[in-house]
């Protein structure tokens, strides 16, 4: 099943900053060569179903091993049966209705 999730993942207890921990993430989504978009607070990824979540638990995996005891994440996520649709499709269809 074709996954279209927003991730927003993060570490606690690190400061103030967390785009050492962000970037980690993105290199994961890099090597699973899954589509995925950053954006200003999280990350959208497309995908297989079963891709797509092993690729957030490899987020996980890999932000505790930089030394993080506690991650707070959250996921947002849609699923469509009737046709395959991509975060580009969505985001055209939005602009289209504003022109």
């Amino acid at each position: 099943m074709q996954v279209i999730l927003d991730l927003c993942l993060v570490p606690m207890g690190v400061g103030v900053s967390v785009s050492q921990y962000v970037a980690e993430c993105d290199r994961v989504l890099q090597e699973t060569g899954l589509k995925h978009e950053l954006h200003a607070n999280g990350t959208n990824i497309e995908g297989e179903w079963d891709a797509v979540m092993a690729a957030v638990k490899l987020c996980h995996e890999r932000v505790h091993a930089m030394g993080v005891s506690r991650i707070f994440t959250a996921i947002k996520l849609s699923t469509r049966t009737d046709r395959h649709q991509t975060m580009d499709n969505k985001i055209q269809s939005v602009k289209a209705k504003l022109q």
